[in-house]
């Protein structure tokens, strides 16, 4: 203000105007507490919605653990470390957070929490850090070295990410160094370190959606990398006679039709390969007695040369001594299905099989086995023929008998979790399918359960949503997650047989 003197109308315009800037800061003040505690409410909200993403996540998980154990059981079983450790973090920040605020009545009333003496009492004391304190900066540290532990070498970008976040250092300001509890929650108002420690629940529960999603990204290339291809021997027959030739072929578990092989060495010889992903055998069968078939397959992977080794053996014998029983799709039947079975005893052309179930078909040597009605889990195959010199030989052969696995619910052919557009998920049909199952059968869906968060699950017939389940579609904020499961399926050519309980889909909305 002007120095002099001043008269008394001028030293009242002067002091409003003091008045009017207090005021003013006053207001804005309390406008930016109103932001912290908006801001809090938002990062709740978002923590709910990743909470829910990451159990779909672990449920999937749980899906292919059933499915395929040894692929996925270690990652399960870091999967379940990790969330140990952010439950047990984000419950402890949760109690902390109820401590700070009991004695405030109304907690969304952000304006009164403009002290900071709840927290700086709990955390300081004469000027240090007191052991809530202490204990607040160990619980932050547990959880970064705990995680960091359990992932190792295997995601060098999430265990820099939590160092980076969860980074309890000294802050450097002017030349001084400041500990990092006192910088970041000393003297500050009360909703503004509330507001923080919620960002830290929602770090948490990111950081648990990545390591999760990129368990499944790295389990997903190591299927697709040809070092997981394992060399097969598949011979034309089992057994063969004193001076034929042995025929078969060597393939790989996975055929790429896209593959060319390199090299290829069977008994110390390169055989030549004119297929892709795999090779036409054709040498001398040898003497009677079982034969070795050792050698290796050579294909260029990037700038390396990846070798699969081939092992296998055949047995070359003198006569038919034993029929040779094998099921054209599997080592098992099944329920439900009509199994093809191929029956013949080598050299011998009058063959006769009987078994429970068992009747022949078009073809010779060509049966179907059905074992739909049976309560038994075993069935044995009986097998009779006669030698061109009148010798009668006669062999057995014992199935197992199985359910058909259980099917996997998908949505527009995708199945376990999905992202899609709402209008895309309302058009979309509901299906089963059963994912790696040598019969290529066909399951209808006649109902289903839909389900969005903090609405009641709708009951829906046929395989499309209607229009309840729509209407609570419409209801759902983009990237909330949408429940379909308790889905009946139904075999299309034997509605009568009881399929096993569908797994469900999830859908992450886009929009």
């Amino acid at each position: 203000m002007a120095s002099g003197k001043q008269s008394p109308r001028q030293k009242m315009i002067n002091l409003m105007y003091l008045v009017f800037i207090a005021m003013l800061a006053l207001n804005m003040s309390k406008e930016v507490l109103t932001a912290f505690g908006l801001m809090n409410e938002k990062l709740t909200e978002s923590n709910v919605q990743t909470t829910n993403r990451n159990q779909a996540f672990m449920l999937g998980l749980d899906e292919k653990v059933t499915e395929q154990p040894k692929k996925y059981a270690p990652l399960k079983a870091k999967a379940e470390n990790v969330e140990a450790l952010s439950v047990n973090f984000n419950n402890y920040l949760e109690n902390l957070k109820s401590e700070l605020l009991i004695k405030q009545e109304d907690k969304k009333n952000y304006e009164i929490m403009d002290n900071s003496h709840n927290l700086d009492e709990m955390f300081f004391q004469s000027g240090r850090v007191s052991p809530q304190g202490e204990e607040f900066v160990n619980q932050v540290v547990a959880y970064r070295e705990g995680v960091i532990a359990i992932i190792g070498d295997d995601y060098p970008a999430i265990a820099q990410k939590l160092k980076t976040d969860f980074s309890t250092e000294d802050i450097k300001r002017e030349g001084a160094n400041i500990e990092w509890l006192k910088y970041h929650y000393e003297g500050f108002p009360l909703i503004a370190s509330i507001t923080k420690m919620t960002q830290i629940q929602s770090d948490v529960k990111s950081v648990q959606g990545e390591i999760l999603s990129a368990m499944f990204s790295g389990q997903l290339q190591s299927d697709v990398s040809l070092t997981n291809y394992e060399a097969i021997v598949v011979p034309e027959k089992t057994a063969f006679f004193s001076g034929e030739n042995f025929k078969g072929k060597v393939v790989l578990g996975r055929v790429d039709k896209t593959l060319k092989f390199d090299n290829v060495i069977i008994n110390g010889k390169k055989v030549e390969s004119n297929q892709a992903g795999q090779v036409e055998l054709n040498f001398p069968a040898g003497n009677v007695g079982e034969q070795k078939i050792i050698g290796e397959i050579q294909f260029k992977e990037g700038d390396s040369i990846v070798k699969i080794p081939v092992t296998s053996s055949f047995a070359v014998i003198p006569k038919p001594n034993a029929a040779v029983i094998s099921a054209d799709k599997m080592n098992v039947v099944y329920r439900g299905v009509k199994n093809p079975m191929t029956i013949s005893i080598p050299g011998v052309g009058s063959v006769s099989a009987s078994a429970p179930g068992l009747s022949p078909s078009s073809g010779a040597g060509n049966y179907i086995m059905d074992v739909t009605t049976m309560q038994a889990r075993e069935v044995t195959i009986n097998v009779t023929g006669k030698l061109p010199g009148g010798e009668t030989v006669s062999d057995s052969k014992m199935f197992r008998i199985k359910d058909i696995p259980r099917p996997v619910g998908t949505i527009r052919g995708e199945d376990g979790s999905a992202k899609m557009q709402r209008n895309s998920l309302e058009i979309s049909n509901i299906g089963a399918t059963l994912p790696d199952f040598d019969f290529d059968l066909a399951l209808r869906v006649t109902g289903f359960s839909f389900k969005v968060s903090g609405q009641p699950t709708i009951q829906v017939r046929g395989n499309t949503l209607d229009a309840a389940a729509k209407a609570a579609l419409r209801r759902a904020g983009r990237g909330e997650t949408v429940q379909i499961f308790d889905i009946d399926a139904q075999l299309a050519t034997n509605s009568g047989y009881k399929l096993k309980k569908v797994s469900p889909v999830f859908v992450e909305l886009t929009n």
